[in-house]
């Protein structure tokens, strides 16, 4: 059963310009922490900063796992693993050692102990992430509150916004 929820007090809109950056900072972070065999992108936001983090570490193996925990854009419900990790992967060096998992953001921490606990040597990172979540991964680049809704760039489109003062977020 989906639980809706509440509507965050803040709003963090993140433009692509931004993200990119973002991811690579994230890369220049990680290129300390590797070397790493294999990329696992949690989708569908772990797509594209394990993308960029890729090409900036110079790795060609990527896998993905497939993750549903958000089936809005407001309603978090049960965690649904709808495609797992190829054996390839899995089989790395004591169940990921030299892999990084990437994904866009932790949260709750819901979807990072569901991959963490399919790849438990493996390195994770997260380009954002929230003091629930944060203890579950391994490198990440900016932190914002817990009552904070972050708006990636695939999930907006340009439009007028309102001051804050007259009521905009």
């Amino acid at each position: 059963m989906a639980k809706e929820t509440p509507r965050p007090d803040k709003i963090f809109p993140v433009s692509w310009d931004q993200f990119h950056r973002d991811s690579r900072a994230l890369a220049w972070r990680l290129h300390e922490a590797g070397p790493f065999d294999a990329i696992v992108a949690i989708t569908r936001g772990g797509l594209v900063p394990a993308a960029i983090v890729a090409r900036e570490l110079n790795v060609r193996m990527i896998e993905t796992v497939c993750v549903a925990s958000y089936h809005d854009y407001k309603n978090q419900g049960d965690i649904k693993v709808m495609k797992g990790i190829g054996p390839d992967i899995t089989s790395m060096r004591a169940q990921g050692k030299g892999v990084l998992i990437v994904d866009d953001l932790v949260d709750t921490g819901k979807t990072a102990r569901v991959v963490r606990d399919l790849l438990p040597a493996a390195h994770f990172a997260t380009v954002y992430a929230k003091p629930m979540g944060r203890p579950l991964v391994d490198t990440f680049i900016t932190e914002v509150s817990q009552d904070t809704w972050i708006y990636f760039p695939w999930d907006t489109a340009l439009a007028f916004a309102p001051p804050i003062r007259e009521g905009g977020d």
